[in-house]
């Protein structure tokens, strides 16, 4: 099924995992998975690694056990900067076979440890060239404050209307932690023409390593009721752990209130602070 469908019903939460890394057994993601199924999501996206086609095998392999084992939805990951045109075509075909209809579809981050190839400048290069070569439901992303690299709030939303007039039928946010920003985004993509779903992506901070590496890599602005909670319990592993979930359902009340399209969490394969906070929002979401 293709997930921008599920948008005419109701609101969407989807889940996001990563495999796991090389020198560990893949069969620890299925543990994930075991429990996640319990949240009943929309569906599951799978994350890419870096570096070119080699790291396509444990995506493919995990999105189709969640789409054909666990008779979930699955979105894989492509970002296309380390891919040529012959390795993307050997995924669509890896994906058909399996089934699956959706990608999210990304550039993917500049790494001096992986130069980029020639075939694909941007997301909307890779999307178009989806579109022409097979039937897939494509999801792009989007920056409510922005992309690091982009001069302006207005050149960042006209580069996203250019990736969606290629092709791309939904979106999925980066995290943010201050829903103001999202809401501007929003208007912006109305006034833009935009008018493929949206969803929010949300991600539960439980310790200080992982905010300050997010910022690091985002460049996301923290707002000042968030360094006031980590500041306050940077400590204290369980507290701050609590304290992340409590500020993502908060965050997502106030964006369920809002007529959000959907949630997108990032997991960061714990299933249990996705537990928590699928038990504090799963009555908002049917309402």
């Amino acid at each position: 099924m293709k997930t921008s469908a599920i948008f005419k019903y109701k609101k969407v939460l989807s889940l996001e995992i990563f495999p796991p890394k090389r020198t560990a057994p893949i069969d620890t993601i299925y543990h994930t998975l075991d429990e996640l199924k319990g949240l009943n999501p929309e569906f599951i996206s799978v994350t890419y690694g870096a570096g070119g086609s080699e790291n396509n095998d444990a995506t493919l392999e995990i999105a189709s056990a969640i789409k054909n084992h666990y008779g979930i939805e699955s979105v894989a990951h492509l970002p296309c900067i380390n891919l040529t045109k012959s390795e993307v075509l050997f995924m669509l075909e890896g994906l058909k076979k399996a089934g699956i209809e959706n990608i999210l579809a990304l550039r993917g981050d500049v790494s001096s440890e992986f130069p980029p190839k020639q075939d694909f400048r941007y997301a909307s290069d890779l999307i178009s060239f989806i579109k022409q070569n097979g039937d897939f439901n494509i999801i792009g992303a989007c920056y409510p404050e922005g992309h690091s690299e982009c001069p302006s709030l207005i050149d960042d939303i006209r580069n996203l209307k250019t990736k969606v007039d290629a092709g791309t039928d939904q979106l999925i946010t980066q995290l943010f932690f201050d829903n103001s920003y999202f809401y501007a985004f929003r208007e912006r993509a109305s006034i833009a023409g935009i008018n493929v779903p949206i969803q929010a992506g949300i991600m539960p901070v439980v310790n200080k390593k992982q905010i300050e590496r997010m910022v690091s890599l985002c460049g996301v602005k923290l707002p000042k009721k968030f360094i006031t909670m980590m500041e306050k319990y940077e400590n204290n592993p369980v507290a701050m752990r609590d304290a992340g979930i409590a500020y993502a359902v908060d965050q997502i009340v106030d964006l369920i209130a809002q007529d959000v399209d959907g949630i997108h969490l990032y997991t960061m394969n714990n299933p249990y602070i996705a537990q928590r906070i699928y038990a504090a929002i799963s009555t908002l979401l049917a309402a």
